[in-house]
């Protein structure tokens, strides 16, 4: 039995992190080394893990931590590239044509394309390659951070082709015998239960997120417009658009939630942004009126980073030549560069990562395993591929680096492909590999702290048998202490555990188990429970301090995660509630009599 004092200790490093972080405003690279080092003490003293246990763990955190700096590295390379051979001129313009008004491109980019993105790669990839979109087209660099990580959260739950789903929920629920056990009683195969839990978790997104191309037009304006008269009327103004955009995108992400987890996101964004793109070139939702952010010279220093916003091309890339030009140093010109030239590279790195992950066997052989194709057995360089530690230390603990497999590796092939597309020159290739590597600094020191600290905790109670880790502990704890009205949590318990590790996979790994014991316990319908799991799951990636820093690093803003996790709590809070409400009425009013 966890007693109180135990459970306030657990509660220590999260409650310490938040305090440094939106409280004092401090980065993450001074408080997170400080957070880590207060879970080491609690984990050693209090949960007795010993020291090797407490290395291990860290040491996984490292390797999580490297394989996201991984896909910050290709994301800033890649926009780097692009910003020396001017492509974003040409981006730009393209824009323009649709609509030159900032609230438009925030729910064209920050959501129709964040969602494609995240639906397509996960990861944290929508927020590390949209916000870089967003500076280039002139936002502040904090604007565009909040817009690319509200913007995708209503996805997140469909990530990377269904990952949170597939092997958060299906796979864990499938290997523990109890569950698997409660779930085949009552006539399901794991397999339909976890679409069961997908359509409840899209039934849940579609009544609560429809808004958010709204709520994230709304957050851009408020905060970012007039400083000295702030106000919601520029998104009231554009209301129409940015709920029609919503319901164009909830309605065939709810139907194809009821075939399987993998494509919601992807068919939402796909559909959706067709028909809202359509109805823009048609005339139909264009604002009377263009907004725009002030003047820059307007701006508080915090809303700038290291890369000047609207920066679409590198100094020294001459601007004003006819297509086919080249500048001083040999590189294309961009200003009559076609527009499909210069979307390719990213047009080709969204459809590297659809293929990598829905042409079979290709995942599988990207991840290092051996796969069969026309009888014949092929097996990948598994040091070129991944780079694995098993039973670190000889504890149980186990890490891995899926080089080609994660976003990065492709946004770095596609930056690499960018270099002869654009005929750059060897000046402006190695600027822009110089400039990615510069601004990994920062980031991997909060990203190590940040991850060891959150392994800390989640394997507190590995080490031996019949130990819950601190998570688990916390989240029982709060279980406990609402009794009947934990439908109302479930979710913010989903958003605890991915606030923690940035993953809705690894918060539905953590607690998807748990939230159906307890459901189960509580004499409630477990899909409804485990289903806003699966939403809190994404809802917590909006506070995620590492998904954070990693966004922030895309735009040269490392530092700002206290503005941006105190920024984030309005959405998460409006999504919290409100899929709290609905759970509840949902679970005692309509459907007490599910499984």
């Amino acid at each position: 039995m966890v007693s109180t004092l135990e459970i306030l200790l657990a509660a220590i490093p999260l409650v310490l992190a938040g305090v440094l972080l939106v409280g004092f405003l401090w980065p993450a690279t001074r408080a997170m080394p400080i957070a880590w080092v207060v879970a080491v003490l609690v984990g050693f003293f209090v949960w007795g893990m010993p020291a090797d246990w407490i290395a291990a763990a860290s040491i996984v955190g490292v390797m999580t931590a490297i394989q996201i700096l991984w896909i910050v590295f290709g994301a800033l390379l890649l926009l780097y590239t692009l910003m020396q051979a001017g492509a974003f001129d040409r981006i730009n313009e393209g824009f323009a044509k649709i609509s030159d008004d900032r609230r438009v491109q925030v729910i064209l980019l920050g959501f129709f394309l964040a969602t494609f993105i995240e639906g397509a790669a996960g990861f944290g990839t929508p927020a590390a390659v949209v916000a870089p979109l967003l500076l280039a087209l002139g936002f502040p660099a904090l604007a565009a951070v909040i817009a690319g990580l509200v913007g995708h959260i209503i996805a997140v739950t469909y990530g990377a082709v269904g990952t949170p789903i597939i092997i958060g929920i299906e796979n864990p629920l499938a290997t523990t015998e109890s569950t698997n056990a409660a779930i085949t009683d009552a006539g399901f195969t794991v397999q339909a239960y976890s679409v069961e839990v997908a359509v409840w978790a899209a039934t849940y997104h579609a009544l609560i997120g429809f808004v958010m191309p709204l709520f994230a037009v709304g957050m851009i304006v408020y905060f970012f417009g007039d400083q000295d008269e702030r106000s919601l009327q520029p998104a009231w103004d554009v209301a129409p658009l940015a709920l029609f955009s919503g319901i164009a995108f909830v309605v065939p992400y709810w139907l194809s939630a009821q075939i399987s987890a993998e494509f919601p996101a992807l068919v939402g964004a796909m559909v959706g942004g067709a028909i809202v793109v359509g109805a823009l070139k048609a005339g139909y939702f264009v604002p009377d009126e263009e907004w725009d952010f002030p003047d820059q010279e307007e701006w508080p220093a915090h809303w700038v980073g290291t890369i000047e916003p609207g920066q679409a091309s590198a100094p020294g890339v001459e601007q004003g030549a006819s297509d086919g030009a080249t500048s001083a140093d040999g590189g294309l010109v961009a200003s009559q560069m076609s527009l499909l030239r210069a979307w390719t590279p990213y047009i080709l790195l969204v459809a590297l990562l659809v293929i990598t992950r829905v042409v079979e066997p290709l995942p599988a052989f990207l991840q290092g395993e051996a796969v069969e194709v026309a009888g014949t057995t092929i097996t990948a360089h598994q040091l070129l591929f991944t780079t694995t530690w098993e039973g670190i230390f000889g504890t149980g603990l186990s890490g891995g680096i899926d080089w080609v497999y994660v976003p990065g590796f492709w946004l770095v092939l596609c930056a690499l492909i960018a270099i002869p597309l654009y005929g750059m020159s060897g000046t402006q290739v190695k600027a822009a590999w110089a400039e990615a590597g510069e601004k990994l600094v920062a980031p991997f020191i909060a990203l190590v702290f940040v991850i060891a600290m959150v392994q800390v905790m989640l394997q507190s109670g590995a080490h031996a048998e019949g130990v819950e880790s601190m998570i688990f502990v916390l989240a029982q704890a709060t279980a406990n202490a609402v009794g009947p009205a934990y439908p109302f949590v479930a979710a913010l318990i989903g958003a605890l555990g991915a606030a923690m590790a940035g993953s809705n996979t690894v918060s539905n790994i953590t607690f998807g188990g748990f939230q159906f014991e307890a459901a189960s316990q509580l004499g409630l319908p477990t899909q409804l429970i485990v289903g806003a799991q699966a939403v809190g799951g994404a809802i917590g990636n909006l506070v995620a301090i590492h998904n954070v820093v990693a966004a922030l690093a895309t735009v040269g803003l490392v530092g700002q995660e206290g503005r941006v996790m105190r920024l984030n709590l309005i959405p998460l809070v409006y999504y919290a509630v409100g899929v709290g409400i609905v759970a509840t009425v949902f679970s005692y009013v309509f459907f007490s009599g599910l499984f």
